[in-house]
């Protein structure tokens, strides 16, 4: 729940993560990244990218898309600066340090946000959802990839288990999908437009909610 994970946490474990994040996450979540630029692709026009990290994604994205990324962690995105530079990607138009949940953008700003393996790492999840789509346009969509819990069985065992070695890497493991629910519906504002199974062994998932 809110409080269990702090945001100078988060940035001391991302600023660890930081030189070895590509070599380590990479491939795992390739899956889910390629999955969600395909959905922001799909709706192209001005793109944000919350949590883009070391810019592993940006070059993926359609070159006809307009991209701005932020982050918490200033070692991650001059990761990513270098990134853009190198691979002279003239579609990224901004990349700021940020917090998730206050995001320095206008209300109605963009066609899509994409949060990739997000939502488990800020310490007030509902709240983060809620400015993410205040930034997004009228019809615009939420794109989401994240680890799902589950309420029973091995994996709810086996979440809890593993939950405080996850927070002290920089993340939460026991969060189920009924939060996501609870808060839709709080909202009121969104609808749930897909919730799409993503390796490995459905562990996580792709879900889009569209503004209404």
């Amino acid at each position: 729940m809110a409080g269990d994970i702090d945001r100078n946490g988060v940035e001391k474990a991302y600023e660890r993560w930081a030189p070895i994040y590509d070599f380590v996450f990479g491939k795992v979540f390739e899956h889910g990244r390629q999955s969600t630029i395909a959905e922001a692709d799909r709706i192209g026009g001005r793109i944000l990218d919350v949590g883009v990290g070391t810019g592993l994604s940006l070059s993926d994205y359609s070159r006809n898309i307009k991209l701005c990324g932020v982050d918490i962690s200033e070692p991650m995105l001059r990761k990513a600066q270098q990134r853009v530079r190198a691979q002279g990607l003239a579609n990224v138009e901004t990349l700021a340090v940020m917090d998730a949940k206050n995001l320095a953008f206008r209300d109605a700003s963009f066609d899509a946000v994409v949060a990739q393996y997000v939502i488990t790492t800020v310490p007030e999840p509902e709240a983060t959802l809620d400015d993410f789509v205040r930034v997004l346009k009228p019809g615009g969509e939420l794109i989401l990839v994240n680890h799902v819990g589950v309420e029973s069985g091995p994996r709810r065992i086996l979440d809890l288990a593993v939950a405080p070695l996850a927070r002290r890497l920089g993340w939460r493991t026991e969060f189920p999908w009924e939060r996501l629910v609870k808060w839709a519906a709080r909202h009121g504002g969104v609808s749930l437009a897909e919730r799409r199974p993503m390796p490995p062994l459905g562990h996580f998932s792709l879900i889009r909610y569209r503004k209404n």
